[in-house]
């Protein structure tokens, strides 16, 4: 595909931020920057829509984007703060079901906790209708003109998906990359990446874990995302070597194009 946009509609950990009841800095932070939902992004091109998670904010963040249509959800896991929105894809679903692609465990996750969005008996009405797809690792799959290529990462012990589509690719929730996925991260345009606080965590990169990856893959432009309260958006992007910008809610990015 010639052009496509992404914006973040959410960048913050599980949290978002402000955290509630922390008056920490950043959570009392006058930086618009600095405000975060939960993480989440959406893709545009030639008319066409994927949404990338369902956070618990998903309506608040499709009002703010002026969100009117998806063609398809993909879903990197099922963690209450990638997944909990899920009833709010009902409006894309008056007139046809919605494909959901996602990995089979993420898929027995919707079976056992959400079995009313599936197999309805008729389209309209005030649940969601999806038609669950399950995805197979380093097997890329067209989706609504997307060429979209699953890749696995490990988030903590957890195996979960990074999505690669034409140049660009999102690796939130990544504590690690198996050597047998560093190939599909090579030859990036833009990578974006989880940067969860600056020290290790055992689950999500540090800062630090989060560049040292980058290097080895060098992609033209990295974008940290998934970010904590122990982040701030000025203070970070001012220690940032060049290429590596703080991504923010809204902000949007033109992949095969110039950014607007």
């Amino acid at each position: 595909m010639s052009r496509m946009d992404v914006t973040f509609l959410g960048t913050g950990t599980s949290h978002g931020i402000p955290v509630i009841g922390c008056t920490c800095s950043v959570c009392t932070s006058s930086d618009v920057h600095d405000a975060r939902y939960r993480s989440s992004i959406l893709i545009q091109s030639e008319g066409k829509t994927l949404l990338v998670d369902t956070t618990p904010e998903f309506r608040l963040q499709a009002l703010r984007a002026n969100l009117t249509r998806l063609d398809a959800v993909l879903y990197t896991h099922a963690h209450a703060d990638h997944f909990n929105g899920i009833d709010d894809l009902r409006v894309f679903c008056k007139h046809n079901s919605l494909p959901v692609y996602c990995k089979e465990e993420v898929a027995q996750d919707i079976r056992d906790r959400f079995p009313y969005v599936l197999h309805g008996e008729d389209v309209a009405g005030g649940i969601p209708h999806l038609d669950l797809k399950v995805l197979t690792s380093y097997e890329e799959v067209e989706i609504a003109s997307f060429k979209v290529m699953p890749i696995p990462i490990l988030h903590g012990k957890q195996t979960i998906f990074a999505f690669r589509i034409g140049s660009f690719a999102y690796a939130t929730d990544c504590s690690e990359v198996p050597v047998q996925s560093l190939p599909y991260f090579e030859g990036l345009d833009t990578l974006v990446v989880g940067a969860l606080r600056y020290w290790p965590h055992p689950t999500h990169y540090s800062v630090f874990e989060a560049l040292a990856f980058a290097q080895r893959v060098r992609p033209r432009r990295v974008y940290l995302t998934h970010l904590s309260h122990g982040l701030s958006h000025q203070s970070l992007q001012a220690e940032l070597p060049e290429g590596v910008q703080v991504a923010y809610d809204t902000l949007s990015l033109t992949i095969g194009g110039q950014d607007g």
